[in-house]
């Protein structure tokens, strides 16, 4: 499954919290709560926002982990063949 960049899924966080807190008190407001939901939605492989917002929060905490490829010794391109020759 594809899933977004962790700066997009930071960015509709941040969208959601920011609506949220504003209680979506016009018309204006509401279509952009639908917006970020469904697109938090799409973006994690999910259909409702309570999972949704689970999966982006989880993909956030994976990604500032540190990984075998950020660890020393690791760096350069990671695709077959390369380095070979």
């Amino acid at each position: 499954m594809l899933m977004a960049h962790p700066a997009v899924l930071e960015n509709l966080l941040d969208q959601y919290e920011a609506l949220h807190a504003d209680h979506g008190d016009t018309d204006d407001a509401r279509r952009r709560m639908e917006d970020v939901i469904y697109t938090l939605c799409v973006s994690t492989g999910t259909r409702d926002i309570g999972p949704a917002l689970a999966a982006a929060r989880r993909r956030l905490a994976q990604d500032s982990a540190p990984s075998a490829a950020r660890l020393p010794g690791r760096s350069g391109p990671c695709r077959p063949g390369a380095g070979v020759g």
